[in-house]
């Protein structure tokens, strides 16, 4: 297996951090592949020495290009462009990517239904609930959104739940608008506060607690949002 460095961006684009603390720079006749065609990438690892450079932001890690002798790139890139125009592959690509919309597809109906699941609104509320199920699951489980309902590292219903409660720290509160300390731990506080705020007021439609719509944040916010869809 090729040696492969993974690296982490400084300051000059061409001088990177290894893990052991140390500086490198290209060696002479490399280039960088920019990220987004994970094919390419993936061949050029294989084909030789490379070094992937990864950027991270607190949880998340960023691809920022991956250095390889520019013979290898120019060489994978010629022979995956040659598979890439045959018939073959152009039929494959529309059955993947047909397979593709019809998982997600799939997934979009499933994360809605685990989201009304877990509202559990009443039957005088349950309509507004179907509502906010199809909002939250229109916001949530796009590709490519980054958001909790993407992620597979807990069950599914766990991810519907924190999208709710996400849906509604964004939708029914002044936290984008709030000016937090930028002390540690401060923001995870605050959301654990409006998280138990939003609890609160879910209960009040799983109770069937009589009150006005005008006066709800929750029913307000899901009324405006399907009003803005509809005009759209």
């Amino acid at each position: 297996m090729p040696e492969s460095l993974v690296l982490a961006p400084t300051s000059d684009p061409h001088v990177f951090a290894a893990p052991d603390g140390r500086k490198l720079s290209p060696p002479a006749g490399w280039a960088c592949l920019p990220p987004g065609d994970a094919a390419l990438t993936r061949r050029v690892k294989l084909a030789g020495p490379s070094w992937a450079v990864i950027e991270k932001r607190g949880r998340k890690a960023f691809s920022k290009g991956l250095w390889a002798p520019r013979e290898n790139i120019e060489a994978v890139r010629v022979a995956i462009e040659a598979e890439r125009s045959t018939d073959s592959y152009a039929k494959k690509r529309a059955s993947d990517v047909a397979r593709r919309d019809r998982t997600q597809a799939e997934y979009v109906v499933t994360f809605e239904s685990e989201v009304e699941s877990y509202l559990r609104f009443s039957k005088e509320w349950r309509e507004l609930g179907r509502k906010m199920a199809n909002l939250v699951a229109a916001h949530a489980t796009p590709v490519g959104s980054g958001t909790v309902a993407r992620t597979k590292r807990i069950p599914v219903a766990e991810r519907a739940e924190a999208a709710v409660i996400a849906w509604m720290r964004h939708q029914t509160t002044a936290y984008d608008s709030m000016v937090i300390p930028r002390i540690a731990g401060k923001r995870r506080e605050v959301r654990r506060e409006l998280a138990r705020i939003s609890v609160a007021v879910l209960e009040l439609h799983r109770r069937d607690v009589p009150h006005a719509i005008q006066t709800c944040p929750l029913c307000k916010a899901i009324v405006d949002a399907v009003s803005r869809t509809q005009v759209s």
